[in-house]
Parts: C-alpha cells; sequence; structure tokens
C-alpha cells in the first residue's frame, strides 16, 4: 500500500476530530461578555485539545515521510492512534463541562497516554518495517520527548484522585507536555539536512 492512501485517511480522521471538538463549543444565550467568559473551562479544555491534535498531525506527516513502504502491522497501529485521538472529543467535552473535575481530568490523562503509547507503537512498528539503517529508523532513534510524555500523563491519570492539588497537577502534566511538543521534532528534519 501507499503511504499516501495512510496520510490521506488519517489526515482525513483528525480534521473530522476537530471539528467535532469545535462544534461542541456552544454558543452562549446571551450578547455579553460575561456569558462568554462563563465558557472558559470549554474553551480552555478546547485549546488544549486542539494544540495535541495538532501535535499528533505534525509528528504523524513527519514519520510518514520517512515510510518507504506500508506493511498491515503498520496499519493496524495507525487504526489503534486514531481510535485513542478520536476520544480526544470526549475527553475535552467532558472535562470543560465538569469544570476540570477529578474523574473527567483523569480521563482526559487516559486518553492522552493511551494516544501517547499508540503512536510509540506505531513509531516502533514503522521502524520495524525498515532497513536497520533507514532514515525512519535514524530519525526514530532515542525518543526522549515521548519517554518524558508517558511518564508525565501517567502521573495526569493519577494525581486528580488526590484533591484539588491533584487536579491542579494533572492540568499542569498536560499543559506541560503540550508545551514540550508544541516545538515540533527536529529528528526528522535532521535526517533530511543530512541527505
Amino acid at each position: 500500500m501507499r503511504r499516501s492512501r495512510v496520510e490521506a485517511f488519517s489526515d482525513g480522521v483528525l480534521a473530522i476530530i476537530i471539528t467535532i471538538m469545535v462544534l461542541e463549543l456552544r454558543v452562549p444565550e446571551g450578547h455579553e461578555w460575561t456569558d462568554v467568559a462563563v465558557l472558559w473551562p470549554k474553551f480552555l479544555s478546547y485549546v488544549l485539545s486542539f494544540i495535541y491534535v495538532g501535535i499528533y498531525w505534525n509528528n504523524h506527516h513527519h514519520l510518514f515521510q520517512l515510510v518507504e513502504r506500508v506493511n498491515g502491522s503498520m496499519l493496524l497501529a495507525n487504526m489503534h492512534l486514531l481510535f485513542w485521538l478520536s476520544l480526544f472529543p470526549f475527553v475535552t467535552a467532558w472535562a470543560g463541562e465538569s469544570h476540570f473535575a477529578a474523574v473527567p481530568m483523569s480521563a482526559y490523562g487516559a486518553v492522552a497516554l493511551m494516544a501517547a503509547v499508540s503512536y510509540s507503537i506505531l513509531q516502533g512498528v514503522t521502524v520495524r518495517a525498515h532497513e536497520a539503517n533507514s532514515r525512519v529508523a535514524v530519525a526514530s532513534g532515542l525518543d526522549n520527548k515521548g519517554r518524558i510524555s508517558i511518564a508525565a500523563y501517567t502521573v495526569s491519570v493519577i494525581a486528580p484522585f488526590f484533591g484539588e492539588v491533584g487536579v491542579i497537577i494533572s492540568g499542569l502534566c498536560l499543559i506541560g507536555i503540550a508545551a514540550l511538543w508544541f516545538v515540533p521534532d527536529r529528528r526528522v528534519e535532521h535526517v533530511f539536512d543530512a541527505e
């Protein structure tokens, strides 16, 4: 299978995910700034999720720029990633509507954790489908940001059950990881620059 089909399908799914998330932002009933201000938890949750989906799109795009061939394992791993990303609209709405209550925050962290794990699986399967010295193998190398992310997401799942401070810690972990990945991973660009 050509990589372009995987990229096109994944791009379409990610576009739908973002569309669903923005449709969850309801127009306020009033016409004053105070009517909009009460929506801040939903808006903050949406912004964070938009950033996450954008980061995954960016990393997916970079990964598939290096792919020479696609096999069945890669297709399954890609679907696994898309499954977890497709849950972002649900946890985004739940966290925002609950004003970041403990269980919705833990659920948000769990979805973020599983998306990170599934991306790591996709990356690993993709590397194994290529030669040891292929561009995708060289670019994947040590994934310290990925390991840090998985550790922080694990904290974000557990922390909300330790009271209000835990919810704040969970939120800071989620925001911190988004900030860490906001600067694109340069490993792929370094591979292209070396050619």
